[in-house]
């Protein structure tokens, strides 16, 4: 029991003196610094004292920091407004537009597509389609391939393939 008792007090008496040492954190720097600054006050009775005052101040560095009130991501699903004397194809979004049927002959194809409005048009490669201007690439057998230029969540306006097919079902 005796032991037990000084083992005890060995660990107790020697754990505070043999523990790790504390490392140093690394220093980041600070959002906001003080600075000191004096002033004098001028008085009539106290020009011959000029007593001098420290005043804190807090200058703040926003160099290499995003602006915390500004969203992270901005919203990009706004609608086009519809463009006065655009053609009926360029009044409605590509989504809302199908595909009805695909014919060719010896030197290009046409498509014949449907509006959300119940009207058909007939439709040829290098034409412009859709709200966002979309310029039709290619006709094939099967499907229409459409390049609009449109902005990305960060404002960058890059270009988005959109394939019209036929039939919906069929994979590539």
């Amino acid at each position: 029991m005796k032991k037990i008792i000084y083992l005890f007090l060995i660990m107790f008496l020697l754990l505070p003196f043999g523990g790790c040492k504390k490392e140093q954190a690394n220093v980041i720097k600070p959002m906001a610094e003080k600075v000191k600054t004096e002033e004098v006050k001028k008085d009539t009775k106290e020009a011959e004292e000029a007593k001098k005052v420290e005043k804190e101040e807090y200058l703040y560095d926003a160099k290499g920091r995003r602006d915390p009130f500004l969203p992270l991501i901005t919203l990009v699903k706004q609608k086009p407004a519809k463009k006065k004397g655009a053609k009926p194809i360029e009044s409605f979004d590509l989504e809302e537009i199908k595909l009805l049927a695909i014919a060719w002959d010896k030197n290009k194809y046409y498509a014949l597509i449907m509006l959300p409005d119940r009207k058909t048009f007939t439709i040829t490669e290098g034409m412009t389609l859709g709200l966002q201007g979309g310029k039709v690439e290619k006709i094939t057998e099967n499907m229409i391939t459409i390049t609009e230029y449109v902005k990305d969540y960060r404002g960058n306006i890059k270009p988005k393939d959109t394939v019209l097919k036929l039939h919906k079902g069929e994979e590539e």
